[in-house]
This record gives C-alpha cells, structure tokens and sequence, in this order.
C-alpha cells in the first residue's frame, strides 16, 4: 500500500520545524541541562534518529521487567523495578529531547526527524500507561482504561493541533515536560516506599489529615490513585481545550472556518466509544486480557498520530479515517447480537462467543494492528529516505564547513 503519494513528495522539501514551549521548567531547568551538558555526550557523527531509537530501548527495557513482575499490573514489584522505570524513563525523555539538538547541529533536521520522533513517542505512550498502571497497582480494570483514554487523547490532541496550526506547542504544563518528570517521581518514590500497594492507600488519611466537617466521607477515602486520576482528568481538560482554541485561532487568522476542525476530533471520540462498548460487553477481556488489548488500543491510536503527521509533512488532507478500527466495529455489533435476544429477543448469535475465541480475537487483532502499522512506518521512511536521498539511522551526507556558499555559487 502507498502511504504517501508520488505528487505530495515536493511538499517534503518545504518542511521546516516550528514549535514553542511554554513551560518554566524546560527553560529554565531542562533545556540548559540537555544544552549545556548532555549533547556534549553524543557525538557528531551519531544520527539524531538513532538517538531517539536508544532512548525508546531504555522504555522497552522497562517493559519487560514489567511482563516479568507484573503482567497483572495489580502485583508489587521488588524496589529496584520501580527504580529501574524511573531511571529509564527519565532517560528516555533526555534522549527524546537532546535528538533536536543533534539534528540541529549536524545540520540533519528535516520531515523524517519529526515523524519518527512523533512516531515512537505515540508507541511510548502506550507502553508508558502499562508501566504507570502497574506502578500504582491500577490492575486490569476500568481505571487502567481511564489512563490510556487519557494519555492517548492528550498525544492526539497535540497533534492535531501541531496539524491545524504548524507549530508543536507545549503549555506551561505538558506531558512531554512535567508529565515526564512527575511519572519519575512517581516510580522514584514508588521504589522508595517498597511498592506499588502504597498507592492504594486513603491519602488524606494517609498523610495524617483529620476529616474536616465539609467534606464529604468518600471524597476523604479518596486514595493516592483517586487523587492522581482527578488531577489528570482536570489537566485532560484544560490541554484539550487550550489546544481547540489555539486551532480555531489558527484557522481564524488564515480565514478558514475554525469548527470544521473539531471534525478532526471525531475518529478518536468515535474510536473510543467503540472500546468502551466492547470492554463493558466483554469483562473477561477487561479484567483478565486488559495487556494485550492496551497494546492494540495504543498501536490502533499511533496509526492516527502517523497518518496525521504524515499529512502535516505533505500539506495533504486531514486523515479520518483508520482502518484498524473495522474490527472492533465487528467485536462490537457480534457482541450486541446476544444481548439484543436477551432484551428485546430478537438478536442474533456471537460468532465470536464469551470465551477462548473471543481471547483468539484480541490477539488477532493485535497482530493485525502491528502488521498494518509497521508497514506503514516502513513505507513511509523508505519513501522519504529515498526521495531525499538521506538514510534513517545514519548521517549519509556529513556537513561540511561552506558547502552551502560553494552550491550557491
């Protein structure tokens, strides 16, 4: 399948890096860290996509010691886990920045640079969910499910954004920035207090705060995790709707009509009701195969982010639609059909069934979204290494000193 058509390759060669970061603690703690010391570390000849490749690996690491020792997410992990995750990420996030900086000093950076920067921090955030779950002992569960909802819409806003508006930007509080640093923290402290079942804890209570008389008794039985979902969901909000109006002034300023945008949301909102819909008529998946599920949801959601940012670099139309989304629309009406015969009597049976199948199917899926998705990032970056005649993991054209001044010449 052809992901980028032949006429949209030109518009690769006009591509150039537009982002602004609002956060006071990039500018005035993390940017001078990575500048003035970290990019020292790497040297000239090592490409800026290489880079952020080595920075995932330190994620993937993680990864499996969480399979290791916490495949359930709902288990405490030895405090050198914990640790290990707060260090890896932490290192992941360095590297994801400092990838930049390479590029710009080697003189590399171009459209593939954003889109495979783009491309792994859409995978990361999946794989980032499982470990944070796991760390906070979430379980397979419908909070584990209000993570990923909440992860994963915040990365697809920001691109949409990014899309609408051509500049990446970043709030005085952003996941990239202080949503980072506080799961190191989070995993740090985790280690700290020996694992994750701390969390699950009455915090108020916890921390040695007498119920005040105003307060209600279940919002005093809050615990740490009830207590982290509540400020994600009031952080959701306002990056969502700063973003929707940073779009519609965009489109504002170029005299475009500024709603037609919110259409863009509609995929994702329309995808998620589908995952909620089959997750509450299929609880053995929920609370005994939630893992490998998440990995679709994720990989079904990076495909987006892809087609999006693939669009961005090309000037090419806004992506609605996503292919990986059919099977869920068929898990969802097979599943309704028994319901429908025990409400109204008229339905029709699951293909699919309550049990060992309807497992077979979310690991079919699965192994569907990684096939479609990693053709897609395959295709895509032999097409635009190859059109501009650069390859992905390695610097082809080193720059030299007055080698522009001798081409204009």
């Amino acid at each position: 399948m052809v992901y980028i058509r032949q006429e949209k390759l030109p518009a690769l060669k006009e591509y150039k890096y537009s982002g602004v970061d609002h956060s006071l603690v990039s500018r005035y703690i993390m940017k001078p860290f990575y500048t003035n010391f970290v990019i020292n570390c790497f040297p000239m000849w090592m490409a800026p996509n290489a880079i952020t490749l080595t920075g995932f690996g330190f994620v993937v690491l993680n990864l499996f010691t969480l399979l290791w020792y916490n495949p359930t997410l709902d288990q405490d992990c030895p405090p050198w886990v914990y640790a290990s995750w707060s260090i890896g990420l932490f290192l992941y996030q360095t590297f994801d920045a400092v990838d930049g900086s390479q590029a710009r000093r080697t003189h590399q950076s171009g459209p593939l640079g954003e889109l495979f920067d783009h491309g792994v921090d859409a995978v990361n955030t999946t794989l980032e969910v499982l470990i944070f779950c796991a760390a906070l002992c979430l379980g397979q569960s419908w909070q584990s499910v209000a993570v990923l909802f909440a992860s994963l819409l915040t990365f697809y806003v920001q691109t949409w954004d990014e899309y609408h508006t051509h500049t990446l930007t970043l709030g005085i509080v952003s996941g990239p920035v202080e949503g980072i640093l506080t799961l190191v923290f989070v995993y740090a402290l985790t280690a700290y207090l020996g694992g994750g079942s701390f969390w699950q804890r009455e915090m108020l209570e916890t921390i040695g705060i007498s119920k005040p008389a105003f307060l209600p008794q279940a919002l005093y039985n809050y615990t740490f995790t009830n207590w982290f979902m509540f400020y994600g969901g009031i952080m959701l909000v306002f990056n969502t709707v700063t973003s929707a109006l940073n779009v519609q002034e965009a489109r504002r300023a170029r005299g475009q009509r500024a709603r037609k945008a919110l259409l863009g949301l509609v995929p994702f909102f329309g995808q998620w009701v589908l995952t909620v819909l089959y997750l509450a008529l299929n609880p053995l998946i929920l609370h005994h195969h939630l893992v490998p599920f998440i990995f679709f949801i994720g990989i079904v959601n990076a495909y987006s982010v892809g087609q999006m940012i693939v669009a961005h670099l090309t000037k090419s139309r806004f992506p609605y639609y996503n292919v990986l989304s059919l099977p869920l629309v068929f898990a969802v009406i097979d599943s309704f059909g028994p319901l429908l015969q025990n409400w109204i009597g008229i339905g029709w049976p699951s293909a699919l069934g309550p049990d060992v199948y309807q497992i077979s199917f979310v690991h079919s899926c699965l192994g569907l979204a990684i096939g479609v998705y990693g053709s897609f990032v395959i295709d895509v970056i032999y097409t635009i290494c190859d059109y501009l005649d650069i390859w992905c993991l390695k610097i082809k054209h080193p720059y030299v000193e007055g080698s522009e001044a001798k081409k204009a010449q």
